[in-house]
């Protein structure tokens, strides 16, 4: 992914613009170093990555001190999650830029990329409303109405004036058998 387009947000991804990376690095630390998500060569792979960029994320030296297989893999990783956290928000989002390219399931998995999307909020609307619709018709008396349609949709005597129904004021004869 090129670099404009990393900086560009789109669609689901536009509120992550207004955090800075360094913020959402921090919210998503304790997610990247329990429980091994990140193995050995994924580390290796991202502290290379970070070392070859231009410009440089991290020097020879700084590469090499994560990359040491002397200290466990969880110190290196949060010793370099809090370095890049340190260095700014251009080093964290390449960071996140390398964790995309070597782990993108778990780039995908990120506590701060699991958000509600508009179409969760869109639904949650809906049920409200047809909730509030019908709380509505229960209250004013015009379920009787609505009971005389599901009445005659499933089988029913069809609507008409033999039932009165469909007059204004008038309920159904078999609406009170379907509510009963």
């Amino acid at each position: 992914m090129a670099g404009a387009e990393w900086e560009r947000p789109i669609g689901r991804e536009k509120h992550l613009a207004d955090q800075s990376y360094c913020h959402r690095l921090q919210h998503d630390m304790y997610f990247l170093i329990s429980t091994s998500r990140l193995n050995e060569q994924v580390v290796d792979k991202i502290v290379l990555q970070l070392n070859r960029v231009y410009p440089q994320i991290l020097t020879n030296e700084e590469a090499e001190k994560f990359r040491n297989p002397k200290a466990s893999l969880h110190t290196r990783l949060s010793d370099l999650l809090k370095h890049l956290q340190k260095k700014g928000d251009r080093h964290c989002q390449e960071f996140y830029r390398a964790l995309q390219i070597n782990a993108e399931q778990l780039f995908n998995d990120l506590p701060s990329r699991k958000i509600l999307s508009p179409v969760f909020f869109l639904a949650c609307f809906s049920v409200a409303a047809g909730l509030a619709l019908f709380w509505y018709c229960c209250n004013s008396g015009k379920l009787s109405w609505l009971g005389c349609m599901w009445f005659h949709a499933k089988g029913g005597d069809p609507p008409g004036e033999h039932c009165g129904c469909h007059a204004v004021g008038r309920n159904c004869p078999g609406a009170e058998q379907v509510l009963a």
